[in-house]
């Protein structure tokens, strides 16, 4: 094979930071690619060398073979890594890596070829005695025999695309008489999603549990199993939480598991990482699911448990060396947890969000492990998937691990996007996920709409969050008075200043007046639950995006950020919250009257503007629709009235809380003149 000592990562984000850490560590150059939307990204900061390769919509960039490999030419690039996702499985990118002349850190285009079909991976599993699910994967595609070999499956049954993944060109079918339908849909989804309408049949495995085996091979047939991985917790086909061991392995079944594995690698020749995935049913019983040609996302929790480094070892095997391992040799030692961080709003149906990360602060510790992609002051884009990092915690056992995670997610800082942190705590607190009973139904079975509900700020975090904006505020007005003392900052000739804050969430309005009491001590006091209540809230220290507090006595740390006049971002063991000062804020903007001011929700691209200046609307009404994370947002009326502006420009890029269109209410003086 061919030696190289540079390597172009094909990739962005927390996986193209995770490659080229370790590709330093091990003397390689590293070359970075970035999009328009990427350019101060921390893959870009931390490789070697960047280079440009288009705008942001990844068809534009990161999907094009032709601008990677003039990337790698450019730079003198010797091979390339692929990450996951993108190009990582498509075998026509590693056939012209190998054809320019390149080492391409995966396996060959072959494997990637059968193993990316879901009919013709099946087969070969077959033939190389890997169980299967019951089914259909003939070539024969026609309505006709799907129809009939339908009728063979016991009920319910999946129809799912060939060329597919990520749950797209899916179906389950209950009733027989669906599956005419079922086939119709599924087909058609899979030829727009992957241009292929190829389905296979299978009978449909409820509730089982989601377990994949790692394997790994070298050019010189040593393939081996790095153990199992569960990623039952998932949320439309996604994978939420994984972790490794499986609660419920045995020895025998990891055995059998991990053999088949190994003979699933073997019929395609395999070299390299690759992961066989398998459902594990109640009774005992696994069955192929699919090969990912590629490294996983939840590779780190393998690494944890067994001490390796899987990129470093991809590395090796594609520099020509053998594995140097044998399956004797792979030891386990602890648990390792892995959540996935979204910037998502778990309150709106997981609505992929971006915008400005104002503040990224990740967890340390012992037994923490932190795999991110953002830094403080990035945009996260609307053209890219949302994940922005990866939680993990490690521990002897898998409740240490557990707690571990809970305490670094509430540990984690990420202030400007709404994010599903708290969500991921509630699935690692829930009785069924401790006791190791989840299934791929655990989310559905385990949350209901009000459980996602962003929960109101409390009444002591409030007061906190009142104290400190009130702070910031007294060291802005008084950071040019020389000689003015602390003591002073709250006091107005003799008499202590008392300031009133107010913030509103939903229907709930915390009112506070905060009177200083000296020595970095406030009287908070404020209505809570229809009663008066006052707390004292004791600022011991503050620094620029943290303060030790004393709240009533009890001892606690908020990290804070504030963006603007009158808003704070403030965190408090894990519960955050996004604070508005409506007495600043009201004397900081002129809202439109009739309360019709239609602002950007998140940042994205604007498809759609469907009103003019004159037009009447009603409320409800579409208005524009905006483009965000692969999704497609209606911005409606929230009034009837009028349209008096159009600041919104089709094609253009908005930010969140941009003014798009300005709607007077009847009987507002711009509507009578109209």
């Amino acid at each position: 094979m061919k030696r190289f000592n540079s390597i172009l990562i094909a990739n962005r984000g927390e996986i193209a930071c995770r490659i080229i850490r370790t590709a330093k560590q091990l003397g390689y150059r590293t070359i970075a690619v970035y999009s328009a939307a990427d350019s101060g990204a921390p893959h870009v900061q931390l490789a070697d060398e960047a280079l440009h390769i288009g705008p942001g919509p990844v068809a534009e960039s990161y999907l094009l073979p032709e601008r990677i490999l003039e990337a790698a030419a450019q730079s003198g690039a010797q091979a390339i890594h692929p990450g996951y996702g993108f190009l990582s499985e498509n075998a026509a990118f590693a056939k012209a890596v190998e054809g320019a002349g390149l080492v391409f850190i995966g396996p060959s285009a072959e494997a990637i070829e059968v193993m990316g079909n879901k009919a013709e991976s099946k087969r070969r599993m077959i033939a190389a005695g890997v169980p299967c699910v019951p089914g259909y994967e003939g070539r024969d595609q026609s309505d006709e025999s799907l129809l009939l070999e339908g009728a063979k499956i016991p009920l319910p049954l999946m129809v799912k695309a060939a060329a597919g993944g990520g749950g797209r060109g899916m179906r389950l079918i209950n009733e027989q008489g669906d599956l005419s339908n079922g086939i119709k849909l599924a087909r058609a989804e899979a030829e727009s999603a992957f241009g292929s309408g190829e389905l296979i049949l299978e009978q449909a495995i409820i509730q089982p549990r989601h377990v994949e085996i790692q394997v790994f091979a070298d050019s010189f047939g040593n393939t081996v199993h790095l153990g199992e991985r569960d990623c039952s917790v998932q949320r439309r086909h996604q994978k939420v939480i994984e972790e490794a061991p499986c609660p419920i392995m045995t020895p025998e079944l990891r055995e059998q598991m991990g053999q088949s594995a190994i003979n699933a690698a073997k019929s395609v020749n395999y070299r390299g990482a690759g992961t066989v995935e398998f459902l594990l049913d109640s009774r005992g019983e696994f069955y192929f699911l699919e090969m990912n040609t590629r490294l996983q996302v939840e590779h780190p929790v393998t690494e944890l448990i067994t001490g390796l480094d899987l990129v470093a070892l991809q590395i090796a095997v594609a520099q020509g060396e053998p594995l140097g391992l044998e399956q004797a040799d792979i030891q386990f030692e602890g648990h390792a947890i892995e959540v996935r961080l979204y910037t998502e709003d778990p309150s709106h149906d997981f609505l992929p969000a971006s915008g400005p990360v104002e503040l990224w602060q990740p967890a340390t510790g012992v037994g923490v492990r932190i795999d991110s992609g953002i830094c403080s002051g990035q945009d996260i884009s609307p053209f890219y998937d949302p994940m922005v990092a990866k939680v993990i915690g490690y521990g002897p056992t898998r409740e240490v691990a557990r707690l571990r995670l809970i305490a670094a997610l509430r540990e984690t800082v990420l202030f400007g996007t709404p994010n599903n942190m708290r969500f991921l705590i509630q699935c690692l607190e829930k009785q069924q996920f401790i006791d190791g009973f989840s299934t791929t139904a655990f989310i559905a079975e385990e949350f209901s709409e009000t459980d996602l509900d962003n929960p109101l700020p409390r009444f002591a975090d409030a007061a906190v969050a009142a104290v400190l904006e009130l702070r910031l505020e007294h060291n802005r007005l008084f950071q040019r008075a020389l000689g003015v003392s602390e003591n002073l900052k709250d006091w107005a000739s003799a008499s202590p200043l008392v300031s009133r804050k107010q913030y509103q969430f939903d229907d709930l309005v915390h009112d506070f007046s905060v009177s200083p009491q000296g020595n970095g001590s406030y009287a908070v006091t404020g209505m809570d639950t229809g009663e008066s209540r006052t707390l004292v809230v004791t600022l011991a220290d503050m620094k620029d995006t943290s303060a030790d507090l004393l709240v009533d006595g009890r001892g606690l740390r908020a990290t804070y950020m504030s963006p603007k006049k009158g808003q704070l971002y403030c965190s408090i063991e894990g519960r955050s919250a996004f604070y508005k000062d409506q007495i600043i804020l009201d004397g900081l903007v002129d809202e439109a009257v009739g309360g019709g001011r239609v602002i950007a929700p998140m940042h994205g691209l604007l498809l759609d503007v469907l009103v003019a200046p004159g037009d009447k609307v009603v409320r409800g009404q579409v208005l524009a629709v905006l483009e965000a994370m692969k999704m497609h947002y209606e911005i409606v009326a929230e009034i009837d009235g009028s349209v008096t502006e159009v600041s919104a420009v089709i094609g253009g890029q908005v930010a969140t809380d941009d003014l798009l269109i300005e709607i007077a209410a009847p009987g507002d003086p711009e509507t009578q003149q109209q």
